[in-house]
């Protein structure tokens, strides 16, 4: 097993993008009607989040047929370290309250791209 700061390192070297974030599934710990409960003070949170930037992606994971929804949801965080991310992480009210537990981790971003398009006048952003 090779030690994450050395493969990170080698990723650069090789003149990858090596951007870490961090990576948390979320899902649900208790019933829905529980987790739809506290969903206002979670998505505030989320908002906050991303205003400060710490947030760069969130939403809902479908069922393994992308047929439904079940409730597992992924959030990415942009942080400075592991521990920043938990904090982040621990403090999300769906969290702290226990009504989703969640699993964290690193994410290298080395391949891909992204095009962006925003149609102010329609308000619709396409990614």
């Amino acid at each position: 097993m090779i030690a994450w700061s050395d493969y990170k390192a080698a990723a650069k070297e090789r003149g990858s993008l090596a951007c870490e974030m961090f990576v948390a599934i979320s899902t649900p710990a208790k019933p829905p009607e529980m987790v739809k409960a506290v969903l206002p003070e979670h998505l505030a949170y989320q908002a906050q989040l991303e205003q400060a930037g710490a947030l760069a992606f969130a939403g809902p994971l479908s069922d393994e047929s992308g047929e439904h929804m079940e409730g597992t949801g992924m959030i990415i965080y942009r942080a400075a370290s592991l521990e920043e991310a938990k904090s982040l992480a621990n403090a999300d009210p769906m969290h702290a309250q226990g009504l989703r537990t969640y699993t964290l981790r690193r994410w290298l971003i080395n391949e891909g791209s992204m095009q962006l398009n925003v149609k102010l006048s329609a308000q619709s952003v396409v990614i």
